[in-house]
């Protein structure tokens, strides 16, 4: 099932439409408090959150989500020219986001990328691997910093896995966004560094070892 917290009554009636035609179960709220309550209650296997929320804004919900260590995959749908919302979106711990107006049919298809991301098959019969301090066991979606448990979004650590699968190789912006999110890259590539800062910042001191080649992308080195 999938929580959409959405206060414009055509657009939510919108996205639960093309999510039920994908076979999602679908329950909709139109106020951020009783969003944050629904998503404690029910559990869903993703969030779909305005930002503009009355009563809590998308973002703070998400934040209390993240705070209480609910890290259920969040997609926000914000206005198009509201970058710094969808920046703060992600160093939240948002996984992904839609700009308005949207196509509903990708908005479905970046909830399926998400929940591939975050249930992880391919990588179930692979070791764990290292790279300076930092351990990642993809079986597990865990990751450590000499021994220590570091806590990341389903996105982020798809990211951490595809850069620690070749260390020392230059991933390109493009490439890491195909690949990581499944989509074009004419969706626009800040939400890699985004999430490249916010992978940094949680590893500590060991995010030396993620290095940016600037006007390229990022590599991994040990």
């Amino acid at each position: 099932m999938v929580l959409v917290v959405e206060d414009e009554p055509a657009i939510a009636d919108l996205v639960r439409l093309y999510l039920s035609r994908d076979g999602f179960g679908v329950h909709v709220e139109t106020e951020g408090t009783a969003g944050l309550a629904a998503a404690r209650r029910l559990r869903p296997v993703a969030c779909v959150l305005d930002i503009a929320l009355p009563g809590m804004a998308g973002t703070e919900l998400c934040r209390r989500l993240r705070e209480s260590g609910d890290w259920t995959p969040v997609i926000f749908l914000t206005a198009r020219d509201d970058e710094v919302d969808r920046i703060v979106g992600l160093e939240l711990g948002a996984d992904d986001y839609v700009t308005k107006p949207f196509s509903p049919r990708e908005l479905v298809a970046r909830i399926r990328a998400v929940l591939r991301r975050t249930a992880g098959t391919p990588e179930r019969t692979e070791r764990p691997r290292s790279v300076g301090p930092i351990t990642l066991d993809p079986g597990r979606r865990a990751v450590a910093v000499s021994g220590r448990p570091v806590q990341l979004t389903s996105t982020e650590f798809d990211l951490l896995a595809h850069l620690m699968s070749r260390p020392g190789r230059v991933f390109t912006r493009e490439e890491l966004l195909a690949t990581v999110w499944g989509y074009a890259a004419h969706s626009g590539t800040r939400t890699v560094d985004v999430h490249v800062a916010q992978v940094r910042a949680k590893l500590g001191p060991a995010a030396e070892v993620i290095r940016t080649h600037r006007g390229v992308g990022y590599a991994c080195v040990g």
